[in-house]
């Protein structure tokens, strides 16, 4: 729109046209407000009933909450109005009114489910505090990727389309591709590994993964985002360090560029960066150090997977973020690589005290070893010929991860519902919208 004066820009003295939203309109008899709000913040309209025009008047107080308008007038110093100035309209222009009868309230007065809020994003998107979640997302990703470029990685795209699944023929969703079977792909792992193998040695994604578990749960999504890293000539040590530093790297921008929105979600005051290294626990450790809580009703023994009260027990001990190492390999994907000892993996596990965020270790190199695990899971390995015929030809040592994006988001903003991170989330029970 030309000539469109942002609100935050307009200043006393100006004549402004000024376009957005009606968040309010409040009529005081003789004097009535209408409050727009755009993108950079609100402004108050001033009616003063018996100096303007009935048909101005009319249009000014007569659309509707939400409705977009147009108005055009002399900016005014106003110390009482909310940011100091008014608009005195000439013109009043009705863009496009919005039905009476809202879904929600944008205004935030009257509160709204989860669900409800999802099913009518574009009003929730209007609430300060709901942009600010997507602001703060858009900084985390940009710091993850600024700080991958420090790492001397290259942003890489894999494909979303795919024959076979990264670990089977399990949790995975198929389609038709031109009358044949394939599937949405449920991790970049394969694909970064063989890139890995190039000689771009250090490689990264950021992208959608797509997983067919039937969880219901608030912190699993059927579509969410990968944070992926893989690097030649790593061990699971040195993907360790570049894990922590894009956690770290997302704390750190939020706190230096999002003030405002930490404000918006009343985190101003508390929120802090992590300071120090993230310990590094052994398996071993870190059921020793569950099982010493007292808060599990059977005592975990080697080989157990860790359950979600455990996780809980054992964040609550440490106290801040924390790595997991050293995990039996019979817990681990075929493609994580032995310490030397086939009951020991590389594998780790980078953990908030709310939840995992990050699995990876350093992959198995050797092709006949990569076969080898492949059989051991009752994986047929002609299926992935395209991935471990590549092993014959000059495969580095590497390590890497997958650092879930929406998780990371949720436990920076401590948000309730890993829901509240998507713009448009997709679960068992959400297509649409």
């Amino acid at each position: 729109m030309q000539d469109r004066t942002y609100t935050a820009d307009a200043e006393p003295g100006d004549d402004a046209t000024v376009a957005g939203w009606v968040h309010e309109i409040r009529d005081l008899g003789g004097i009535a407000f209408l409050i727009l709000r755009d993108a950079t913040g609100k402004i108050q309209i001033k009616f003063e009933k018996d100096e303007m025009d009935d048909d101005l008047v009319e249009t000014g107080l007569g659309v509707s909450r939400e409705s977009v308008v147009s108005v055009s007038g002399a900016v005014e110093e106003e110390p009482r109005a909310p940011t100091g100035v008014e608009v005195v309209p000439e013109s009043v222009d009705v863009i496009s009114a919005a039905d009476p009868e809202l879904p929600l309230d944008p205004s935030g007065k009257v509160d709204a489910d989860l669900s409800t809020r999802l099913d009518n994003r574009t009003l929730d998107l209007r609430k300060d505090e709901v942009q600010a979640v997507f602001e703060i997302r858009a900084e985390i990703l940009r710091a993850a990727r600024e700080r991958f470029r420090e790492f001397h990685c290259t942003e890489i795209n894999t494909p979303k389309i795919v024959a076979t699944g990264t670990e089977g023929g399990t949790e995975l969703f198929p389609i038709t591709y031109f009358g044949e079977e394939a599937f949405m792909n449920q991790s970049p792992q394969l694909f970064k590994q063989l890139i890995a193998g190039s000689n771009v040695e250090r490689v990264f994604e950021i992208g959608p993964i797509f997983r067919a578990e039937e969880h219901n749960t608030p912190r699993h999504l059927n579509e969410a985002t990968s944070i992926d890293f893989e690097g030649a000539f790593c061990d699971q040590n040195d993907a360790m360090d570049v894990a922590e530093g894009v956690v770290k790297a997302a704390y750190e921008a939020v706190a230096e560029n999002c003030g405002d929105e930490l404000e918006a979600l009343g985190l101003a005051e508390d929120f802090s960066v992590p300071e120090g290294d993230f310990p590094r626990l052994s398996y071993e450790e870190a059921i020793e150090r569950i099982n010493a809580t007292g808060e599990l009703d059977e005592q975990l023994v080697w080989g157990d997977d860790l359950p979600t009260e455990g996780e809980k027990a054992l964040g609550d001990d440490v106290g801040g973020h924390y790595f997991i190492t050293d995990w039996p390999s019979e817990i681990k994907p075929f493609y994580i690589m032995d310490h030397g000892d086939e009951e020991l993996s590389t594998g780790f596990d980078l953990m908030h005290p709310r939840m995992e965020l990050v699995s990876g270790g350093q992959r198995e190199h050797r092709h006949e070893h990569l076969i080898e695990g492949f059989e051991q899971q009752g994986l047929d390995p002609d299926q992935f010929e395209y991935y471990t015929k590549m092993f014959k030809y000059g495969m580095p040592p590497h390590a890497g991860f997958g650092l879930g994006g929406e998780r990371l988001i949720m436990t920076i903003l401590g948000l309730d519902n890993i829901r509240e991170a998507v713009l448009f989330p997709r679960d068992r029970q959400r297509l649409s919208p």
